[in-house]
């Protein structure tokens, strides 16, 4: 059997996003989990880091690869990271799901298309998903 390594990675960067919202690792790997799941990620392992005096960091390591986000909730900052490899996992619903949890006033956000010979860069199209519970 032959595997593809064909792979999207988005980083966004966030600004403008609720200090309480970026200062509290719990409440920010519970969406990362429901983002993987909303995108079609297994997940297969969290880590979660709460910073003093603020800021936190959460991984989660998917069998497509990973999201991560690393916050400054003093800056109302945050950089989120989502990579999977193949086709049938779009990287870029769980962004657009973080996203919509988090309500940045601005986004910057870049998508590079992987495995694929020399990295190809693609401007996304971020969108305000709609939360389903």
């Amino acid at each position: 059997m032959e595997y593809s390594t064909f792979g999207r990675h988005v980083a966004v960067d966030t600004w403008g996003v609720n200090f309480e919202f970026l200062n509290n690792a719990e409440f920010l790997q519970a969406h990362m989990v429901e983002a993987a799941e909303a995108c079609g990620a297994t997940v297969l392992s969290v880590q979660a880091k709460q910073f003093e005096p603020q800021g936190a960091t959460v991984l989660v390591m998917l069998s497509e690869s990973h999201i991560s986000i690393h916050t400054y909730p003093e800056r109302g900052f945050a950089a989120i990271d989502c990579y999977t490899c193949g086709e049938t996992v779009d990287p870029q619903l769980a962004i657009d799901y973080l996203v919509s949890v988090l309500k940045p006033e601005k986004t910057y956000a870049k998508k590079l298309i992987r495995g694929l010979g020399e990295m190809s860069v693609v401007e996304p199209e971020i969108k305000q998903a709609v939360l389903v519970k």
